[in-house]
């Protein structure tokens, strides 16, 4: 639009980053995946100091991976699905720059909040997730009757648990509730996510029909909408609620085809980030109930590695294409992000059970994977997401 008294035009609701949610928030989480876990190895090393506040350096990397990247990828994913689930237009313009400047404002208060006053380092840490998940469950509850999902209440009972999860985290006294609920909650993101585009996504390249059991699938949520309380079950209950979860998911597995999704990288790992999961959960049973020493850091760490670090690239990849009207075709750059997050995951998880001397430097060298898969997004696909549509439609 142009003021005409100043003659000069202005531009910035109407831009293309502001025109679906995925837009803004896929280039903040490209930007924070590059940057958040050199920022942990850098604080790791001693290089740099960690931020002077009430909180933990561990808490921080746990904080900023959680609500920092995954709700970056989360509420951008979220922003736009549920606008198709519902069939609405969806928030954009100037409800997406604030949602964004509110996720900038927190990252500031958790860098610079120690020397705040409590009151403002509280409103910068909560600013975010209330609103997003505010406004999240308005667009699924306003628009009920149509929306195209009628186990779309799973979100409307985990989305307000977030804002629980993160507090807990950064309280000195409940933080391991705090990252075991905000694990939990990201577990049930992913298996309504994988349940729903996995399906679409055989039929769609191998013209095939995969495993769904309605009954299977609502068991599964509700055993991992359990698992969110896992922090606060006695340890026997929750590890055993895990090992069926994990059994449950594996038989599913076998009657997904699996066999046919590893002839696509695209897909196939997809089905390693579902295998993750799997992974993590039988660590959790084993670390309810035998209490094995590694299991904390082993079993955290496959899920952000494993399950966040293999599915969210392809995710990224896949929607930034696809909802900006170009072919979801993975070239061999796009493939070599998805190896290169493999190869991170190797050397987090595997390297350091072979060889734990050199623990600090699987962590530096993972850090740099994670830093070169999401330079390489940022620099490929922002500018994919700063522009319009190539196929001529709005958004």
């Amino acid at each position: 639009m142009k003021d005409r008294r100043m003659g000069i035009k202005i531009y910035l609701p109407a831009h293309p980053l502001w025109l679906v949610g995925f837009r803004p928030f896929f280039a903040l989480a490209m930007l924070s995946g590059l940057s958040l876990p050199a920022l942990w190895a850098f604080m790791h090393s001693g290089v740099i100091a960690a931020p002077a506040s009430s909180f933990s350096m561990v808490q921080w990397h746990a904080h900023e991976m959680f609500f920092g990247f995954g709700w970056a990828v989360l509420g951008g994913f979220l922003l736009t699905s549920t606008k198709n689930w519902v069939g609405v237009r969806g928030y954009h313009g100037y409800a997406l720059m604030f949602l964004v400047a509110a996720w900038l404002f927190e990252r500031a208060g958790m860098w610079f909040g120690g020397g705040w006053p409590p009151l403002l380092f509280r409103i910068s840490s909560n600013l975010f997730i209330a609103a997003i998940v505010a406004m999240l469950m308005w667009t699924l509850i306003r628009n009920r009757k149509g929306d195209s999902y009628r186990d779309n209440y799973f979100f409307l009972l985990i989305l307000p648990l977030f804002l629980l999860s993160k507090n807990l985290m950064l309280s000195a006294d409940y933080y391991q509730i705090g990252w075991s609920m905000s694990v939990g909650l990201f577990r049930m993101a992913f298996l309504v996510m994988l349940e729903r585009t996995l399906n679409q996504f055989m039929k769609s390249v191998f013209q095939v029909a995969i495993l769904n059991n309605p009954l299977l699938n609502k068991t599964v949520k509700i055993l991992g909408l359990l698992l969110v309380f896992a922090g606060l079950m006695p340890p026997q209950l929750s590890g055993w609620i895990a090992l069926l979860l994990a059994l449950l998911l594996a038989v599913r597995f076998i009657y997904w085809k699996p066999q046919l999704a590893v002839q696509r990288l695209d897909i196939g790992i997809m089905y390693l980030g579902y295998i993750a999961l799997v992974a993590q959960l039988l660590i959790e049973f084993l670390r309810h109930i035998v209490h094995p020493e590694w299991a904390v850091s082993v079993s955290i760490h496959v899920f952000t590695f494993g399950v966040m670090g293999l599915i969210i690239p392809g995710m990224l990849i896949r929607i930034s294409k696809g909802h900006t009207g170009r072919k979801v075709i993975f070239d061999a750059l796009d493939k070599s992000v998805l190896r290169v997050m493999m190869l991170a995951f190797v050397l987090r998880i595997i390297a350091p059970l072979l060889h734990p001397a050199g623990y600090a430097y699987w962590i530096y060298l993972s850090a740099t994977c994670w830093l070169m898969c999401f330079a390489l997004l940022a620099w490929r696909y922002i500018p994919f997401l700063a522009q319009p549509r190539v196929d001529g439609k709005e958004h």
